[in-house]
């Protein structure tokens, strides 16, 4: 931030003029930031700006019904009076946040996580006025998710901003329905950039704020000084459930690349690279000569992938992608992500010989095997699983290494003979009585011949379990 040094009213002139009058030389403001430097800047009121966006922020309404049972239901003795009437009316749970119109049409972005698995969405305009909403596109990953209202008007829109332009210390309003309250304006600054590993999406790039956000304004508008979206409103770090100054919102720079793919018809999804990366330590960068810890180290390679086809090679760290310096795997993975499939991206490489630049084609990953999804069933330990073959798309959904093949969990009945031997989703099998397990169709087959124990392998978080069952 620049701050000129301004003369006062009857100030005195100097008593002697330089003999050789210097031109003074002209001052090329980066940005049109500047500090209040008055008491009457100091009075200036947030008012015109929350008028012309508020609009523009929704409430969000989901509901969900939720199966209830009832503590009889099973029992021998009462099914046999009372047959199944002891099955309880399924209940609806109800949750609720916010959302920012971003389309005149009527698109809305908010959280997936304030509509995930909803069988019904509502939106309440700031007007009062209420409609029904459909789902167009979602992303747990991204903790994304785009509405469409059809209401035969244009709606109230906040454009998108360049999140990238945002500097630590500029002004911010964030705009939601926090509690169920109505809608409620709060201001802060920005109070860091990147944060990741906050655990709650995939994509760890988030925009930290000081203004208050709380539970109900999830999916709200974080906007600049321009009345633009600079962020969606996604998380706070509290111990008590309210705020503490620390919110956590994601950058409209993603947004933007999810909501042009759902106006595509398309679902988001992130460019298949086929490497694995790691952070630079810091015994890495000085083997290497790096100045500092920074970037983002390649572990392995797939074969014929985008990354193989780019000229990567394992022991590379990828340092800049354009002209964005690369700190961390997760920056990578962000700017990638915001980049979007079907684009071309320069890295810029080093390795302990050379450094140089490379150029990347950014493609959907591919789904081969596929994936043929099965549900396991019949009388044996794995029951109520449900398994897919692994694929580099289905590794991406899961968020596992993009390497890894075989026979993944992709979800698990809770009320199943699976839940109860503790088999979990994203567990890789890898062996079942002596045999790999290569495929969906091989592990029905193994199961099916009736095996007089169980004794299989599987593969959790990269560590390998063993377990024998009789």
């Amino acid at each position: 931030m620049h701050t000129a040094k301004v003369a006062r009213a009857g100030e005195a002139a100097a008593a002697e003029p330089p003999a050789r009058p210097v031109p003074a030389k002209p001052v090329e403001p980066t940005n049109n930031r500047q500090a209040p430097r008055s008491a009457t800047e100091l009075q200036l009121s947030f008012a015109p700006l929350v008028k012309e966006t508020a609009p523009a922020v929704v409430n969000v309404y989901a509901a969900r019904k939720v199966p209830s049972r009832s503590p009889f239901a099973g029992d021998p003795f009462f099914e046999q009076f009372f047959g199944g009437r002891f099955n309880s009316r399924p209940r609806i749970e109800q949750s609720l946040g916010s959302g920012v119109i971003v389309d005149a049409s009527g698109l809305i972005i908010t959280n997936n996580h304030v509509i995930e698995n909803a069988d019904e969405v509502k939106v309440s305009l700031a007007d009062g006025r209420e409609f029904d909403a459909q789902i167009l596109s979602k992303n747990a990953q991204a903790d994304l998710a785009v509405l469409k209202v059809d209401a035969g008007e244009k709606f109230p829109t906040i454009p998108l901003a360049d999140s990238d332009r945002l500097e630590i210390g500029d002004l911010v309003l964030a705009i939601g329905n926090p509690f169920g309250i109505g809608q409620t304006v709060t201001s802060g600054i920005v109070s860091a950039l990147a944060r990741t590993h906050i655990g709650t999406n995939d994509f760890g790039y988030f925009i930290q704020t000081d203004a208050a956000i709380n539970p109900g304004n999830s999916g709200g508008a974080l906007i600049d000084m321009e009345g633009r979206l600079v962020g969606v409103n996604t998380a706070i770090f509290s111990r008590s459930g309210g705020s503490n100054g620390i919110g956590f919102a994601i950058p409209s720079n993603m947004v933007r690349v999810f909501v042009e793919a759902a106006k595509g018809g398309k679902e988001f999804e992130r460019p298949y690279v086929g490497a694995t990366f790691a952070p630079v330590t810091g015994d890495i960068a000085e083997a290497m000569g790096m100045a500092r810890p920074a970037g983002a180290l390649i572990e392995n390679v797939a074969a014929q992938s985008p990354a193989e086809k780019a000229g990567l090679e394992p022991g590379d760290v990828v340092t800049a992608v354009g002209d964005f310096a690369i700190d961390s795997p997760d920056a990578l993975a962000y700017r990638l992500a915001t980049t979007g499939i079907g684009k071309t991206v320069t890295l810029s490489v080093r390795s302990s010989e050379r450094q140089r630049q490379l150029t990347l084609d950014l493609v959907a990953a591919p789904e081969v095997p596929a994936r043929e999804r099965l549900t396991l069933s019949g009388p044996n330990p794995f029951a109520g699983a449900e398994v897919e073959n692994l694929s580099p798309k289905v590794a991406q959904e899961l968020n596992l290494p993009a390497d890894k093949r075989g026979v993944v969990v992709s979800a698990i009945d809770g009320r199943s003979y699976a839940a109860q031997i503790g088999l979990q989703p994203r567990d890789i099998f890898v062996m079942l009585n002596g045999r790999k397990v290569q495929s969906t169709k091989a592990l029905a087959a193994l199961l099916a011949g009736d095996p007089r124990g169980f004794d299989f392998e599987i593969e959790r978080d990269g560590q390998r379990i063993r377990r024998v069952l009789r």
